[in-house]
């Protein structure tokens, strides 16, 4: 095996984020192939195409998908029952690149051009109201490019979101010590 860098991985993986990897994202993975810590047949998403653009980078044998990690599948996106859906929002955390609109009671959808298909949002969901379907050709997968950066804002947001809620907190526990109420 020839050490490559983890962006040259990181630049093939199909930027799904889906972790069924074993790794909390793409450059995760890309970074543990590289390192050698885990095998170029994790990413059910790239299929067998990323698999042999991955021996062939990497020098190494192509393997088959490991069946652990999932099926090579036909591209697939969530699809939001709206009979079904409460509005609990619950999905809108774990889908990385923000491809599901909606609000706290309110009917959710999914903006098909954003979904890179991780299947994240289904296990958040109480009612099971979504639903993975096969990708119509009139939706195409969003490229990696696009996903990166959706995923990129959508960490961004989540870091910007933790920073301020610490900051309150620590504003509340500094007006509680002092004997203060909450200022707005």
């Amino acid at each position: 095996m020839r050490r490559v860098d983890a962006g040259e991985i990181d630049a093939l993986l199909p930027q799904t984020q889906c972790t069924r990897c074993g790794h909390d994202g793409c450059l995760p993975y890309a970074q543990a192939v590289s390192a050698g810590t885990a095998q170029i047949n994790r990413c059910p998403p790239g299929g067998a195409a990323l698999i042999a653009q991955l021996a062939t980078l990497t020098g190494q044998a192509p393997l088959p998908l490991d069946a652990s990690c999932g099926v090579e599948a036909p591209a697939r996106l969530a699809w939001i029952d709206p009979t079904a859906c409460i509005g609990c929002a619950r999905c809108l955390p774990p889908c990385p690149v923000d491809a599901i609109l909606g609000a706290q009671r309110q009917l959710h959808t999914v903006m098909d051009s954003w979904c890179t298909g991780c299947e994240l949002c289904l296990p958040a969901c109480p009612v099971d109201c979504i639903h993975m379907v096969e990708r119509p050709a009139t939706a195409p997968a969003p490229g990696a490019a696009e996903n990166r950066a959706r995923y990129g804002e959508h960490q961004g947001r989540r870091e910007r979101a933790a920073q301020a809620r610490a900051l309150e907190l620590a504003q509340l526990k500094d007006c509680a010590a002092a004997g203060e109420g909450p200022t707005a």
